[in-house]
C-alpha cells in the first residue's frame, strides 16, 4: 500500500472511524490514486493536481450513478485534505431528492415476509430471527453485536457508534422472539447473534445469508441487502405514525433530511396518478367555447 495511504488509514482509525468506513475511504482514495498515476502528462512527476482530481471526476460521472459518484468523492477529499492539498477538493454533485422510491430496489412488506418464511423453513433460525430484528427496530447491521441477552430484560439496546450513544427500544413482540430464540440456542448472556466461535456475527456473511434466500422466496436480488430492512422499518413506521422527528431519533439520524430518504412510499405509478389533478381541459369538437375536463 502506498505510503500516504496507510498512514490515511492509520488516521481515520484513530479518528475512531467504524471499521467498515475505514475500508471505504482508503478502497476510494487508492483508486484515486492509481487513476492519477496512469495519468499523461503529469506536472513535474506531480501526479496529484487539479488537473487529475477533475478527470477523475469526470471518469467517475461516465462509470457510476450520481449517488455513489458523490459518496467517492467524499473520501478523495478526505484524503486530500489529509495530504495537505484541500485546495484540490472537488464538489459533490448536488441531487435533487425523489419523491418516489425505486421499485426495483425496495423492499416491500410481502416480501419481507417471504425472506422470513425462507429463513425458517430451510432451518436457517439465526438468519430468521436477524431479518426480523433489524425489521423491528431499524438498527444497522452492525449494531447487531449490542442487542444482547440482558437487554432483553429492560427492553432497551444501548447502541455505541459513530461517536455516539443511542437508546433503542425493543417492543414487546421483539424481545418475546429474542428470547425463545436464546432459549432453543441455549444463549444466556452477551450479544444474542453470535458466530460458532462466540464472534458478533459479520456484514458481510449476514448479506451472503440473505442473498441465498432469494431464490426460495422469490424476492429479487437486488432487493435483499441488510440495510434494506432499515429502510422498511423507516416506510412502515412513518406510514404508521407519520412522525419524522421520532424516527430520526430511532434511525440515530442527526438531520431529519437524512431521514426523509428513508420514507419515500410511493412508486412512479402512484405518484403519475397522484398528478392527475383534473387541470388538463380540452376544447370539444363541436362547441369550440366548451370546455370539458378531461379524462382517461
Amino acid at each position: 500500500m502506498d505510503q500516504n495511504l496507510a498512514l490515511f488509514k492509520e488516521h481515520l482509525r484513530l479518528q475512531e472511524k467504524s471499521k467498515n468506513t475505514v475500508e471505504k475511504y482508503v478502497r476510494d482514495a487508492g483508486r484515486f490514486v492509481e487513476f492519477a498515476a496512469a495519468r499523461e502528462g503529469a506536472e513535474d512527476g506531480e501526479t496529484i493536481t487539479r488537473a487529475a482530481a477533475v478527470a477523475y471526476k469526470e471518469f467517475l460521472l461516465k462509470h457510476y450513478r450520481t449517488t455513489s459518484v458523490n459518496s467517492m468523492l467524499i473520501a478523495v477529499n478526505a484524503y486530500l485534505s489529509f495530504i495537505g492539498k484541500g485546495d484540490l477538493k472537488l464538489q459533490t454533485v448536488r441531487v435533487q431528492q425523489k419523491i418516489f422510491m425505486d421499485e426495483e430496489k425496495e423492499l416491500t412488506r410481502e416480501e419481507y415476509g417471504r425472506l422470513v418464511q425462507a429463513a425458517e423453513r430451510e432451518g436457517k433460525y439465526r438468519l430468521c430471527n436477524i431479518i426480523q430484528t433489524i425489521g423491528a427496530t431499524g438498527i444497522r447491521i452492525s449494531e447487531l453485536q449490542f442487542v444482547t441477552v440482558e437487554s432483553l430484560e429492560n427492553r432497551i439496546v444501548r447502541i455505541f457508534s459513530k461517536g455516539k450513544e443511542r437508546l433503542v427500544l425493543l417492543s414487546c413482540s421483539l424481545v418475546g422472539l429474542l428470547r425463545d430464540y436464546c432459549r432453543k440456542q441455549r444463549i444466556t448472556r452477551g450479544s444474542i447473534f453470535i458466530t460458532r466461535s462466540g464472534r458478533p456475527v459479520d456484514r458481510r456473511n449476514v448479506w451472503a445469508e440473505m442473498k441465498a434466500l432469494c431464490k426460495s422466496a422469490k424476492v429479487r436480488a437486488s432487493k435483499v441487502f441488510p440495510h434494506n430492512l432499515r429502510h422498511l422499518f423507516a416506510r412502515c413506521y412513518y406510514e404508521k405514525e407519520k412522525d419524522l422527528v421520532r424516527l430520526a431519533d430511532y434511525l440515530g439520524h442527526s438531520s431529519v433530511e437524512t431521514t426523509r430518504r428513508y420514507t419515500r412510499t410511493a412508486s412512479i405509478s402512484a405518484c403519475l396518478k397522484q398528478l392527475e389533478l383534473g387541470l388538463l381541459l380540452t376544447k370539444k369538437i363541436r362547441h369550440n367555447t366548451d370546455y370539458v375536463i378531461f379524462k382517461k
